[in-house]
């Protein structure tokens, strides 16, 4: 054998072997790896963790004259005969996921991220938890501070209270209104550090109803902000 021949082999059998080895390492998963996040996302598992066939596992079903556990949740968060009770229960025939402390959990969240984000102007966090008509808004009050060279200085206390107050199933889209009072700190500067609006030390009650939506149709679980409205 020539010794170019030697070689050519000799690079070879090393690219094969290098292909089989990063072949073994990329795209393995190291069972590490971070899920987008989405306040929303405290729903129930219903897949089968022991298969890999990733088919849904039937539900087992309840027996006759067992409490509903979907609803006992309701009847235990708004009265048993009133309006939201009635609300929330036609949600759930519609979302069997739907349970009303979680949402809230995740409404709160949302909450406290989309003030921080308009504070800080931050569109992309804005962008991923508004609905489209809200987003213009917001962005376009960001837009309007920016070139007037102010900025805002924030910081959320926290949510005192939040509770349902209507919910519903319109086009397809759940829908639920939340009141929501807050406590926040903020202070708005102008190009020249001078403080505009707001007090820097000062702790603010806020009071807002907040509507936000899901297309029970999609496979999207995330919940979108698409109305707000300050409560005097």
């Amino acid at each position: 054998m020539q010794s170019s021949d030697f070689v050519t082999l000799f690079f070879l059998v090393a690219a094969v072997l290098i292909f089989f080895q990063l072949r073994s390492v990329l795209g393995r998963r190291t069972g590490h790896e971070k899920p987008p996040f989405d306040p929303f996302s405290q729903r129930e598992q219903i897949r089968d963790q022991g298969g890999d066939d990733g088919k849904v596992v039937t539900l087992p079903r309840r027996e006759e004259g067992a409490p509903d556990e979907r609803f006992s949740e309701i009847d235990a968060y708004a009265a048993v005969g009133t309006p939201l009770n009635e609300q929330l229960r036609a949600l759930a025939g519609h979302d069997p996921s739907f349970r009303p402390k979680e949402f809230l959990n995740g409404a709160k969240i949302a909450y406290e991220m989309i003030v921080m984000a308009y504070a800080d102007g931050d569109r992309k966090t804005l962008k991923g938890l508004l609905s489209r008509d809200v987003f213009e808004g917001f962005e376009g009050a960001i837009a309007e501070r920016e070139s007037r060279g102010e900025v805002i200085k924030s910081t959320f206390v926290g949510v005192e209270k939040a509770d349902i107050i209507q919910a519903g199933v319109r086009d397809n889209e759940e829908q639920i209104t939340v009141r929501i009072a807050s406590q926040l700190i903020s202070a708005t500067y102008d190009n020249e550090g001078k403080l505009v609006e707001g007090d820097a030390e000062a702790v603010a009650d806020v009071n807002d109803m907040w509507t936000f939506a899901r297309d029970i149709r999609s496979r999207d679980p995330n919940w979108k902000l698409v109305a707000t409205e300050a409560e005097q």
